[in-house]
């Protein structure tokens, strides 16, 4: 049984454990839209409800093939997309744009793409640098007096950005990476959230599949982004895979796999997880994680061996680090 929780303060109770779905776009390698679609199905059979995407995924594809999988029986998923970084296409470069005209336009290609009339939560995705958080957000304040969108979220922001996009609107989430690989949203962020009641969402919850005891260099696609990213580089990536023993331990205590009990660690924090897979094999070991119940013993075991800073190398590269703790 998945547990469930708030989404702010006046959002809809849901499933903690939502799906990711990046990967199924661009990214990770080679991608199949009928495996994809067999995925998405899945995870809304075993109770699945929040559904994460970007305009950026794909340059839009991601957003339409979750409208295929919306229309194909999907109807009361919980779609949540974000707007802000822009792209060319088959280019990792990026720029930000949080303009107001901007948000409008890319409010509505999205509603467009995914065939719907409103946005369940619409997250800034990266917060553009010189422009002040409080002019996206009166725009944003507008399309949900519009009906556009239902809720207002952020993605990798500062606790003071939190706080003053608080002030001129609720926010109902905050997404940023999060897993025992990458701890920084512990010391201000998630404490904000808790605060003002916002909840919080953790993406890459298995730290981009190091936490799985399965990832090697080899395995990587030729064309998977991760190849480029530092934490995944040469010795960095030896020295990050030589710290999973301790999650491996754990593991076959409980008869788990390390990845079942990365995610129950995130889950027992209080706050949404949204592992992304391309496989349904992958998604069903991970709906298992909502079965593994780790002990206060355990549960301390992991924050001492995998404490803030333990892992090597930055988690993207200078420019995908772009917007990030803005």
């Amino acid at each position: 049984m998945i547990p469930t929780l708030p989404l702010g303060t006046d959002g809809p109770q849901l499933p903690a454990l939502g799906l990711g779905c990046m990967g199924m776009s661009e990214f990770y390698g080679e991608t199949d839209d009928a495996q994809s679609l067999a995925v998405l199905a899945r995870a809304h059979e075993l109770g699945v409800r929040m559904f994460d995407t970007a305009d950026m995924y794909g340059n839009g594809h991601n957003e339409e093939l979750l409208a295929r999988f919306l229309k194909e029986g999907g109807r009361d998923a919980f779609i949540a997309t974000k707007f802000g970084v822009r792209r060319a296409p088959g280019e990792y470069a990026r720029s930000i744009d949080n303009s107001p005209d901007y948000i409008r336009q890319a409010c509505d290609a999205s509603l467009r793409r995914l065939g719907r009339e409103r946005i369940d939560l619409y997250y800034v995705h990266r917060i553009e640098a010189g422009r002040p958080i409080e002019e996206a957000m009166g725009a944003l304040a507008d399309l949900v007096r519009a009906g556009k969108i239902a809720h207002i979220g952020l993605s990798e922001v500062s606790a003071d950005t939190l706080r003053r996009a608080h002030a001129v609107h609720p926010v109902a989430a905050v997404q940023s990476e999060y897993s025992l690989t990458t701890r920084d949203m512990e010391a201000e962020v998630m404490p904000a959230c808790r605060e003002l009641g916002v909840a919080f969402v953790a993406y890459s919850p298995l730290g981009r599949g190091l936490l799985s005891g399965a990832l090697d260099g080899e395995s990587l696609d030729k064309d998977d982004a991760r190849r480029n990213f530092p934490r995944f580089a040469g010795n960095a990536l030896d020295a990050n895979l030589a710290r999973i023993d301790r999650l491996r331990a754990i593991a076959t205590k409980y008869d788990a796999t390390p990845s079942q009990i990365a995610l129950a660690w995130v889950l027992a924090k209080g706050v949404f997880a949204i592992p992304g897979t391309k496989r349904v094999t992958y998604l069903e070991q991970n709906m298992a994680a909502t079965d593994v119940h780790l002990t206060a013993d355990d549960l301390a075991e992991l924050d001492r061996a995998y404490a803030p800073g333990s892992f090597t190398g930055d988690r993207y590269t200078a420019e995908g680090m772009k917007g990030i703790e803005a």
